[in-house]
């Protein structure tokens, strides 16, 4: 299913480490859409994504989770609802979903331990946080992490950028 409504995405560098590619752009907007695409979200929405590095995203673990260590990507969510079936009804064309925030750092030293490419790792990382943006929570329990993991999976593939656990 292809989208109707209008994608909205605001991109924001915060770090100098990995260049920002117009290429990279492209491939977020693509794992955003795919996201949608697949979650059937056919609202017209923003979000925001931010590059950061491993003390950018330190700082904001600390601040927003209390967890005083790097991480590769965090979620901040607008809406509180629960995956596709509570999609929220919506008066607006735009619906922010929320902000994404990578460590475009970590991704990269990922993507080595993992042995896939950096731009795999980090569309990966920006599936994972749009699923959190739409209401999904691996931290809820085991059936939920499994839920969330297929999902990442089969958007991946939709990319042409599966992921092998």
């Amino acid at each position: 299913m292809r989208r109707k409504m209008l994608l909205k995405i605001y991109f924001e560098n915060e770090q100098d480490i990995m260049p920002i590619t117009y290429g990279l752009k492209i491939l977020m907007r693509r794992a955003i859409e795919a996201t949608l695409d697949y979650e059937q979200f056919c609202n017209g929405c923003e979000v925001s994504l931010t590059f950061t590095d491993n003390m950018g995203i330190r700082e904001l673990n600390k601040k927003f989770r209390q967890i005083d260590r790097e991480t590769d990507v965090l979620s901040f969510p607008l809406f509180d609802y629960e995956g596709e079936a509570d999609e929220p009804v919506l008066d607006e064309i735009r619906n922010n979903l929320g902000d994404i925030v990578i460590s475009l750092e970590k991704a990269w030293g990922q993507a080595e331990e993992y042995g896939h490419s950096y731009e795999r790792e980090v569309a990966f990382l920006c599936v994972h946080s749009m699923l959190h943006l739409l209401g999904y929570d691996h931290e809820r329990g085991e059936q939920d992490d499994l839920d969330m993991r297929q999902r990442q999976s089969e958007i991946m593939k939709m990319l042409g950028l599966e992921v092998h656990s």
